[in-house]
């Protein structure tokens, strides 16, 4: 699999790589690293061969939801969504500072993030998420868990923004990374959010919700309690997007006349 990250360097993520490097390393890989950021080769080239008309990679926004009063679903063992998304969130956003990329989140602890109005806590939570994508050139990538009756449930679920087609581009790459490297029986497609995602409707930059596994479920819900396993989640959203932003990038080179031969 290759991968390319903002600048142009070239990542050489094998299958194994992916399916064991990358998600099984330690922290120490992922907070320790060396920014790669810095490296300008290809955007140098870039720029001599069109003045400077260089596509600007976007701001990442990474949404741990729910927090706070807001704990999201319960688990039959009292484990919070909330708390689940947070971790998985924090270490997806460690990736993306990692590798070089502008990346923020909505939330950093167990708050709910506001947007001063009046409204109650619950939309005004929801608002200031959306507010952050005003007028900056990002892509929205919410972390979330699901529940239901059925405990039989399993596996991750990508819900996209009918707003921007990108979305729906970058949710089909996270379903097809995460079907092919963590989780080969799950055949769910991805879908398109209605209004009942507050979040998708609102946003008018590319964005996607990951429905990462489901609380209702014993099994899953043992593996999502697990630092192990919530870095695979992360590794995967994250090589997903790098797989989205090269083709992005190719795009607009194409488009600019910039393809480099």
């Amino acid at each position: 699999m290759n991968i390319r990250s903002h600048n142009g360097l070239f990542f050489e993520f094998t299958a194994h790589f992916l399916a064991l490097a990358a998600v099984f390393a330690a922290l120490t890989v992922i907070f320790s690293a060396p920014s790669i950021g810095q490296t300008r080769d290809r955007t140098a080239r870039l720029a001599d061969s069109e003045a400077g008309a260089v596509r600007t990679p976007p701001l990442v926004i990474v949404d741990p939801g729910h927090g706070g009063a807001d704990g999201g679903a319960v688990a039959p063992d009292g484990t919070c969504e909330k708390d689940i998304n947070l971790a998985t969130a924090e270490t997806l956003s460690a990736l993306f500072t990692s590798y070089g990329y502008e990346c923020v989140m909505t939330r950093e602890d167990d708050t709910m993030p506001s947007d001063g109005s009046s409204a109650s806590k619950k939309l005004s939570d929801l608002r200031a998420r959306v507010k952050m994508t005003d007028g900056r050139d990002c892509v929205f990538i919410s972390v979330h868990q699901n529940k239901f009756p059925q405990a039989e449930c399993s596996g991750t679920q990508v819900y996209y923004s009918g707003n921007d087609a990108r979305s729906a581009r970058l949710a089909e790459k996270i379903r097809s990374v995460c079907a092919g490297y963590l989780q080969p029986g799950n055949v769910r497609q991805t879908k398109r959010a209605g209004s009942e995602i507050y979040v998708l409707d609102r946003c008018r930059c590319p964005a996607v919700l990951v429905e990462c596994g489901f609380l209702s479920n014993p099994a899953e819900l043992e593996k999502l309690k697990t630092e192990e396993y919530r870095k695979k989640l992360a590794a995967v959203i994250f090589a997903s997007f790098t797989e989205y932003e090269a083709e992005e990038e190719e795009k607009y080179e194409e488009q600019n006349g910039l393809r480099l031969q």
